[in-house]
């Protein structure tokens, strides 16, 4: 009986180390993509502000709008080579995106998301012990 739990807790595992990967590979993703979404913020704001203003008489005050409904954005080709280049990295060869789409990101708790640091920093076997 023992030798048949042994293959099982095996399998186990390593059906938790690939949902632990593939969780912590969607953690950097989407920071990275939040990375690149501030920085493009960044440069039109830049932009933005490069172009000069007509005079407060001449604008005119647009009239109010009644509430749109809200639109999903569609991910920009940038954000897709980021994502490309990522799953390249993590597969180590070239990987074929299908579809991607924006999730809104609930508020995060801090005491749960501590809980999270604290728990991906347990798995650093190989880097806390100089291997």
């Amino acid at each position: 009986m023992g030798l048949f739990l042994l293959p099982l807790g095996i399998f186990a595992g390593w059906v938790a180390g690939a949902a632990m990967s593939r969780r912590i590979l969607r953690s950097e993703v989407r920071s990275e993509v939040q990375r690149l979404e501030s920085l493009i913020a960044s440069r039109n704001e830049i932009a933005a502000a490069a172009v000069p203003t007509p005079p407060a008489a001449v604008v005119a005050a647009p009239a109010p709008q009644p509430p749109q409904p809200e639109v999903l954005e569609e991910v920009s080709p940038d954000i897709l080579m980021v994502l490309t280049a990522a799953v390249a990295a993590f597969l180590g060869k070239r990987g074929r995106i299908r579809g991607a789409r924006l999730v809104p990101t609930a508020p995060s708790n801090a005491w749960a998301q501590q809980g999270r640091v604290f728990v991906q920093a347990s798995h650093n076997l190989g880097v806390a012990h100089g291997r």
